[in-house]
């Protein structure tokens, strides 16, 4: 493998967001019996609030701006009305997600050898953040807005090689969702799976591997070992 940069998928790969934002729930709505069971509520409108941007039924929109007008959706269809301040800080509970375990000193290993940096869905505003408060030690931050697309439009998959000037094959990405390694490797990406069985709670068991990528991990450690 000619591998040059390595880009991450992060909510469920590099940091854990149902605890996250599990906590921020039980912190601020102090009355809602199963955080937990919000968080995957809100998470679930993931997909669905971005697919409106992809099909072109609404403009660009930042991942911020979506998971607001969900958690608006989410709160009023629970009968809950906690007021706009309350509401903005829940938005940024997902700047504040922690990293897994391994991520840090993984990332910084592969650091030493690789360009890194996430290729999410998120805004700019939102993985910096993220990382100055996790010490992800990112190189560079390639926010869903850079590419305006969300993935797994193709689009986003083309942003890394063509921002880094690397053909796809030299770009590594690295994801513990196969669906994202799949159109991954359709734009020409190396591809790296790696086992999160804990990001859901135990709700749903990932596949344990990726038999189509170039190697599947447990941690980032691993993968730096292995790198």
């Amino acid at each position: 493998m000619d591998v040059r940069a390595l880009v991450f998928d992060v909510f469920g790969t590099v940091v854990d967001w149902r605890s996250g934002v599990a906590r921020e729930v039980a912190r601020l709505l102090p009355d809602v019996d199963d955080p937990h069971e919000l968080a995957d509520d809100w998470r679930g409108r993931y997909q669905p609030s971005m697919e409106e941007v992809r099909s072109g039924r609404r403009p660009w929109t930042i991942l911020d701006v979506l998971h607001r007008e969900s958690l608006d959706a989410l709160l009023a269809e629970r009968g809950l009305d906690p007021p706009d301040t309350v509401r903005a800080e829940l938005v940024l509970a997902w700047h504040r997600l922690d990293p897994w375990p391994d991520a840090v000193e993984g990332l910084t290993r592969l650091k030493a050898r690789f360009t890194i940096g996430p290729m999410s869905n998120g805004n700019v505003a939102l993985l910096v953040d993220m990382a100055k408060r996790a010490g992800l030690p990112w190189d560079v931050v390639l926010g869903a807005e850079v590419a305006r697309h969300y993935k797994p439009d193709p689009g986003a998959y083309d942003s890394a090689p063509a921002l880094l000037a690397l053909r796809p094959e030299q770009v590594g990405m690295v994801a513990a969702h196969v669906d994202d390694l799949v159109a991954a490797r359709a734009r020409g990406l190396t591809t790296f799976y790696v086992h999160r069985p804990d990001e859901f709670g135990g709700r749903v068991v990932p596949p344990a591997t990726d038999p189509d990528a170039a190697l599947t991990v447990s941690s980032f450690t691993e993968l730096a070992d292995l790198l």
